[in-house]
């Protein structure tokens, strides 16, 4: 039985979670900071890094006690070394160096883009672990990633595309604060658009023909304009330009991921990331997809520490581990070869 301690603490998260053979999750205690933040309409990186101080150790004493293990039960200690916030990372990694030294644990450093991936194949809610089914298309969509990449095994990653200026995540806080909905963007823009029309504003979609890429900068430009066209004049409908914001992102997400997955013979379709836990995508996603597609639920769609124990299961059984030396890279990119552009 092989047991890891998964620690993350990349932004405002502070987490520790046990997961049993890269799936079965024992413990998964999660400290959120979004409260603290949210007045800064962002995350304010010195605050986040003295809020992981505070918390870590709580936190993994927490993971290990509803776990029911001891230091003793363990195989090795993983953690989030990038990207991420600098001061954020060093926390986590230096919480986990200390506690694998002191335990006499194997130390693997992982990167947070691979625990989204991994974090599909927790086993949640009692049902059975889903299947790894390559090749297949993973979509890894955040704050501040939008990636479309072709997995066809453990560690095998080639990028399709990825975003060229805004992320989608990042369209939606901006487009959140233009309609002053709080921060963060994705979660307000979903409740703010239930009711609304999606089809009554036209948004742009940025198609970038001949490739996999992605550009949502025009799209919160669009609403800048659309916004402004309703000052002095009436009431801002938020519910119908949320919902076609919404829908805008989704368009573009599914059709790209839905022609990769029939260039490259893809057998399943995965979601990652923050932004997958939006209902429009989700709903979108397996309306038109060519495969079956496998989304985790919204709690393991955002930062958690299963997700990083996960990934580091097939590193541990390569025999992959870090040394002491391991040290945070705030632009850590996910390890991938280059792809073809569509055909």
């Amino acid at each position: 039985m092989t047991l890891i301690l998964g620690i993350e603490t990349s932004c405002d998260e502070t987490a520790a979670a046990v997961v049993q053979e890269g799936g079965k999750i024992l413990s998964n205690v999660v400290a959120s900071q979004v409260e603290i933040h949210a007045q800064y309409g962002g995350v304010f990186p010195e605050m986040a890094s003295r809020e992981h101080v505070l918390k870590i150790i709580p936190v993994v004493a927490e993971a290990l006690q509803t776990a029911n293990v001891t230091w003793c039960d363990l195989a090795a200690i993983a953690v989030t070394h990038g990207p991420g916030l600098a001061g954020s990372l060093l926390v986590g990694v230096n919480a986990a160096k200390a506690l694998a030294f002191a335990n006499d644990l194997p130390l693997i450093g992982i990167n947070h883009l691979e625990g989204h991936i991994y974090a599909n194949w927790l086993q949640t809610n009692g049902a059975p672990l889903a299947e790894k089914e390559f090749p297949l298309i993973a979509l890894l969509v955040s704050g501040g990633h939008s990636e479309l990449v072709l997995m066809r095994g453990h560690g095998d990653y080639e990028l399709l595309g990825h975003t060229l200026d805004d992320a989608a995540g990042e369209a939606f806080d901006k487009t959140a604060r233009l309609l002053g909905l709080g921060y963060p963007g994705g979660p307000a823009i979903q409740k703010a658009a239930e009711g609304g029309n999606p089809d009554l504003h036209k948004l742009p979609r940025a198609w970038l023909r001949g490739t996999y890429d992605f550009s949502f900068s025009g799209l919160k430009t669009a609403v800048l304009h659309l916004t402004a066209s309703f000052e002095g004049k009436r009431r801002l409908p938020v519910a119908d330009i949320a919902a076609s914001i919404q829908m805008a992102v989704a368009d573009v997400l599914t059709e790209k991921t839905k022609q990769a997955a029939g260039q490259f013979g893809a057998r399943q379709i995965i979601l990652a990331g923050g932004v997958s836990a939006n209902a429009q995508l989700r709903q979108t996603m397996h309306e038109r997809a060519p495969v079956p597609v496998h989304i985790p639920p919204p709690k393991f769609c955002i930062d958690n520490a299963a997700m990083i124990a996960a990934a580091a299961h097939p590193h541990l059984a390569r025999g992959e581990l870090s040394g002491w030396n391991l040290d945070v890279l705030p632009n850590l990119k996910l390890p991938t070869r280059h792809g073809q552009a569509p055909a």
